[in-house]
């Protein structure tokens, strides 16, 4: 259930590596961020007029931008690049040295460690919780109610996750406090990564406080999760919060309290962030293009008929797990992804110097019209395997390649299947006039304000 396509294509590297040109229109001291910040999308669509490999200015560093999939894909799998560069030195503020954040052999001992509750054999037993937060979802309505899509989605999210990867089932005041916390602090750290000017975000304004009151808010939710877990030990399968309290450091010994704080903040932030963002877009979508959710229910009443849906009735949703990989491509949550040279290296025969950041939005790579035609339209059949063998390998990555790539894929797709499978069947959305559906940029891209009338079908 993870989306990725085949189909490489060869690149041959210049004998002696390339300088990639700047792109125009920097200003003093801000250099591009200031197009960062007012359009960033658009902004970092538009580099690949300049090259597949552009230098740019965020503040005072130069950032290399990376534009196109073969150069993405062999970014993703080269071991002379690593998590670094302006989002990660970012996001690090609020999730430490977690699997997200580390390199090297951290990385590789952190990502086997939380592996196991994630395989697919292990989301089997996370079918029922999926199933019922569903379920409580698409309950929760009423015929002709104005539904919060940007709260909703957050909600499930983060129970869904809580209830199977951490096994917490106090979560309905932690559902409202980290929403609201995490909502501040992503939309600020994106700022805080177009204009990198550290000792400015030290002054005592009224932002920078918010901002750390919220930061403050998100370490003290993770704490008090662990503490409430170790009162109340399970048995059972293991869940990532069992595994962590066993795992081991490089010497054997259990691992640090910061760095269990760190994994659990890892997933408790970008788990529920990104999957709730990703279920607002596929709704938004579908509302918009109401012959796809038609499509939908009738493929869900096909296999699953009057009967619970189960795992392994997913894998036979054709056109949902298509709607969901096209709500991927075209709005994915994860907009922009950084990464940091570890040597001096060349990346597509451009030069690459050790230590520089390389920046590429996964979004601007999946609407490249070199890619896809038709590229900026809402297409779930272009996922047909007719269709599909025609995608260049690493033009559709949204789960990211190699190494980095995300081990809660399969989890993730399972429970957006499950809840579409659920919701759509028994609900046709309608937009309200008071929503606003523009996009708020932070380190995700998610709707502002999505209100949506609930209509029984």
């Amino acid at each position: 259930m993870t989306v990725e396509s085949a189909q490489p294509e060869a690149t041959e590297a210049a004998s002696k590596p390339l300088e990639p040109e700047f792109a125009a229109g920097a200003l003093p001291v801000l250099g591009h961020s200031w197009k960062m910040v007012r359009d960033p999308v658009g902004f970092l669509t538009r580099l690949r007029d300049h090259g597949d490999v552009v230098r740019i200015r965020l503040g005072p560093k130069t950032v290399y931008a990376i534009n196109s999939p073969e150069h993405t894909g062999a970014l993703g799998l080269s071991p002379d690049f690593g998590i670094g560069g302006p989002l990660w030195d970012t996001v690090e503020v609020l999730l430490g040295k977690g699997v997200v954040t580390s390199n090297g052999a951290t990385h590789r001992r952190q990502r086997r460690t939380i592996q196991p509750p994630l395989r697919m054999d292990a989301i089997q037993r996370y079918e029922s919780v999926m199933v019922e937060e569903a379920r409580a979802l698409a309950d929760r309505w009423r015929p002709g109610d104005t539904v919060d899509v940007t709260a909703e989605a957050f909600r499930i999210a983060i129970r869904v996750m809580a209830r199977c990867l951490l096994r917490t089932e106090n979560i309905d005041e932690l559902s409202d406090r980290l929403n609201a916390a995490l909502h501040i602090v992503i939309t600020r750290l994106f700022r805080r990564m177009c204009l990198s000017f550290g000792p400015f975000y030290r002054l005592p304004l009224p932002s920078h406080r918010e901002f750390d009151r919220a930061l403050a808010e998100m370490h003290r939710l993770t704490d008090e999760l662990i503490a409430e877990r170790r009162r109340v030990p399970m048995d059972g399968p293991d869940d990532l919060l069992s595994v962590l309290f066993e795992a081991k450091d490089k010497n054997g010994e259990p691992i640090s309290e910061q760095e269990l704080h760190d994994q659990v903040i890892s997933f408790l932030t970008a788990s529920s962030e990104t999957t709730g963002v990703q279920l607002m877009w596929i709704l938004d979508l579908l509302t918009e293009h109401p012959e796809h959710a038609e499509r939908l229910c009738e493929e869900v009443e096909s296999v699953v008929g009057d009967r619970t849906i189960t795992l392994g009735d997913v894998r036979k949703l054709t056109h949902t797990n298509n709607v969901i990989t096209e709500a991927l491509r075209l709005r994915p949550a994860v907009w922009i992804l950084t990464r940091r040279a570890f040597a001096e290296t060349e990346l597509g025969g451009y030069r690459i110097p050790a230590g520089a950041d390389v920046v590429y939005s996964p979004m601007a790579v999946q609407r490249d019209p070199r890619s896809y035609e038709r590229h900026l339209e809402f297409d779930p059949d272009r996922w047909l395997p007719e269709r599909a063998k025609d995608v260049p390998k690493y033009a559709m990555v949204p789960f990211s390649v190699g190494n980095r790539k995300c081990p809660g894929d399969h989890f993730s797709m399972a429970e957006l299947a499950i809840i579409l499978a659920t919701v759509i069947p028994k609900w046709r959305f309608e937009f309200v006039p008071e929503a606003d559906r523009s996009t708020h940029v932070g380190l995700t891209l998610q709707p502002t304000r999505l209100l949506l009338k609930a209509i029984p079908r």
